[in-house]
């Protein structure tokens, strides 16, 4: 398989969530990019619409497979990680982007709710990393990029009226924990050459977040921004070829906000 040039020519990437929304600009860009990759999708329909995206925008389809995954589970990230190897020949970079967020009930302060969305989000990106990792060592090198969220820094923003109950917090805490997550998986993979780096994206507008929130909000979600500019989801995707190329090698265990100006945490 001939790769095109570009930042990440020759580079094998996994993109978790890559069949719609922010997954599947990584996806666009990584190949735009030179890369090979396997989009990683629980829904076959939903994976299925974003290859024939991907293919429609001329990428051969040599150079991009779809992978049914569910990151919850141990077998199916193992096997994904299997499947991408056996396709290509090998794995450099790893996105977690899947995430409980098109369907989030943040209304639903029950702990087995919360339970369920750390499943996702947090153990997910955890199952990917764990089964990502050892090929990654054997190789020398590699990238794991997270995905977190601005809204891990928005507690300043809590349930209001009566008080009835403690809040979960659910997809909050996750993306904050995705941050930790970042840190100590850095700390233990870097000796083997692989950076593992986090992106927390601020309110991007994708068909999730337009389900998620109320249509009268996003303005001012907007305005609360220093640049005053609505987010999309090709904003995004420098930042996280930036962390997949060369030029971050010596970058690790770092969070990057890129949110317009949103969260600025020192």
């Amino acid at each position: 398989m001939n790769d095109p040039g570009g930042r990440l020519a020759g580079r094998v990437a996994i993109i978790t969530g890559a069949g719609q929304g922010i997954g599947l600009a990584y996806a666009e860009r990584f190949l735009a990019e030179g890369a090979r990759v396997a989009v990683a999708e629980i829904d076959p329909e939903r994976g299925g619409a974003g290859i024939e995206h991907l293919t429609s925008l001329g990428h051969q389809p040599d150079r991009v497979v779809l992978v049914p995954t569910d990151i919850a589970d141990e077998a199916s990230a193992s096997a994904c990680v299997a499947a991408t190897v056996d396709a290509f020949g090998g794995l450099d970079v790893l996105v977690n982007n899947a995430a409980l967020y098109y369907d989030i009930d943040n209304t639903d302060n029950s702990f087995e709710y919360l339970q369920r969305v750390f499943r996702v989000n947090l153990h997910g990106a955890w199952l990917m990393a764990r089964a990502a990792a050892p090929v990654m060592v054997e190789r020398g090198k590699g990238r794991i990029i997270n995905q977190s969220s601005g809204a891990a820094y928005m507690y300043a923003l809590p349930p209001m009226g009566e008080f009835t109950e403690v809040g979960a917090f659910s997809y909050s805490q996750t993306k904050w924990g995705i941050i930790g997550l970042t840190k100590f998986l850095a700390a233990q993979l870097g000796a083997h050459g692989i950076t593992v780096n986090c992106i927390a994206p601020g309110v991007t507008m994708t068909a999730a977040t337009r389900r998620v929130v109320p249509e009268e909000f996003l303005p001012m979600v907007t305005m609360m921004t220093a640049m005053k500019k609505e987010l999309q989801p090709e904003d995004l995707t420098g930042t996280a070829v930036f962390f997949a190329s060369d030029d971050a090698a010596m970058i690790t265990g770092q969070v990057l906000c890129v949110d317009g100006g949103g969260a600025m945490p020192g």
